[in-house]
């Protein structure tokens, strides 16, 4: 089903926020930062220096990852009730992915 919108707006909020709550908390453990802006957020490293960017793009109606010089765009998935990529990879798992590549380490969220 392909989401209008608002439904677009409400669902990539919904992911956006509880992928903002896994990260804080997984962000305790390890070293990164996570800062949500204007709807998008930002994951930055120190050492080494990186910045992972999620953004949603309502004209598309995908939620986009930059990261680890990549690019990943997910469609609401409908089976799964959350944003995916066409591996089946969610939001979440991405990012666990791209952050223990970028430490070096295994990160669940």
């Amino acid at each position: 089903m392909a989401l209008d919108e608002q439904q677009f707006r409400t669902k990539s909020d919904e992911a956006l926020t509880q992928l903002e709550k896994a990260l804080q908390k997984a962000s305790d453990r390890h070293e990164f930062d996570v800062d949500r802006n204007e709807g998008a957020m930002t994951v930055e490293f120190e050492d080494p220096p990186a910045r992972f960017v999620v953004s949603p793009n309502a004209p598309v109606r995908q939620i986009w990852v930059s990261a680890r010089v990549q690019s990943f765009k997910l469609d609401w998935n409908d089976a799964a009730g959350e944003f995916a990529l066409a591996d089946g990879r969610t939001l979440r798992q991405l990012l666990a992915d791209v952050i223990g590549q970028q430490l070096n380490e295994t990160v669940s969220l």
